[in-house]
């Protein structure tokens, strides 16, 4: 995936980590920012084992986060919604966990920033107070609006040139059986509107973006939704209805394969609220 260039008069870029679901957005003369989402701390994991299991356990993640920063020679990460994965409150087993999952960033030298997601309730108080914290409504970084998407984000937000978001796992299916250990892969989607076409705000006005970036989930376990073969779940069902299905959406594999357009996404589709 290439490239994106922001709007006319803002020297900025977008653009993904090579064989990571992370994305970085600069700006001359300003800070680099490097934006991942779905995290999902506590996925797999229990009581016994709070920090989850090998290969996807909160400290790796963390060093993983740390590692992708270093790439992008950036001191600042923004999480894009669902830090933990319990969706309500934070059961006393993983609150260190969160806890020490940030104070890694910190310690590190690097600064985490937080958009809230659907499964953040009850997360700020279990966070070191360095962490900056954004509502759900989203929050607009180097000219780039950045939320989760499982709701409306702020005008503000939507009056960005470039949207970024996760929450819908975007993946797509090559096996053509979903028993397939290897059917699905995380992807990147970048949906492109034309005007009038493009998605519009509850009140009835269009969205002023003119693009809208789906980032992959970051933890390694995170479900998968096959784009290329099925709708998504209702509860991930927003951003496509909302956003996928009033654009040109297509799909790139993290190691930036072109896998071509989204074609069975229905283009005039209408959903209801996300969850």
């Amino acid at each position: 995936m290439a490239d994106l260039p922001l709007a006319p008069g803002v020297p900025s870029t977008v653009r993904p980590l090579p064989n990571a679901a992370a994305l970085v957005v600069s700006a001359a003369r300003r800070s680099t920012t490097v934006v991942i989402a779905d995290v999902h701390l506590g996925l797999a994991a229990s009581p016994d084992a709070p920090l989850g299991p090998p290969g996807a356990s909160a400290p790796e993640l963390a060093e993983a986060a740390l590692s992708l920063c270093e790439r992008a020679r950036s001191r600042r990460l923004v999480i894009a919604g669902d830090v933990k994965h319990p969706i309500v409150g934070v059961p006393p087993w993983l609150r260190p966990v969160l806890f020490d999952f940030f104070a890694t960033l910190l310690e590190a030298g690097v600064l985490p920033e937080v958009v809230l997601g659907n499964h953040d309730v009850g997360l700020v108080r279990h966070l070191p107070r360095e962490v900056v914290v954004h509502p759900a409504s989203g929050w607009v970084a180097n000219g780039v609006g950045v939320f989760h998407g499982h709701r409306w984000p702020s005008p503000e937000v939507l009056e960005q040139k470039i949207l970024v978001a996760g929450h819908l796992h975007p993946g797509y299916r090559f096996a053509p059986t979903a028993e397939s250990p290897i059917s699905k892969r995380r992807c990147w989607v970048r949906v492109k509107f034309d005007g009038a076409a493009a998605a519009s705000r509850p009140d009835g006005r269009p969205v002023g973006a003119r693009e809208l970036i789906v980032v992959p989930a970051f933890h390694p376990l995170a479900g998968i939704e096959s784009l290329n073969r099925e709708r998504p779940e209702r509860g991930r069902s927003f951003l496509y209805h909302r956003f996928l299905g009033l654009g040109r959406a297509r799909a790139y594999l993290l190691d930036g394969t072109d896998l071509g357009p989204l074609a069975t996404l229905p283009p005039t589709a209408r959903g209801g609220r996300g969850g």
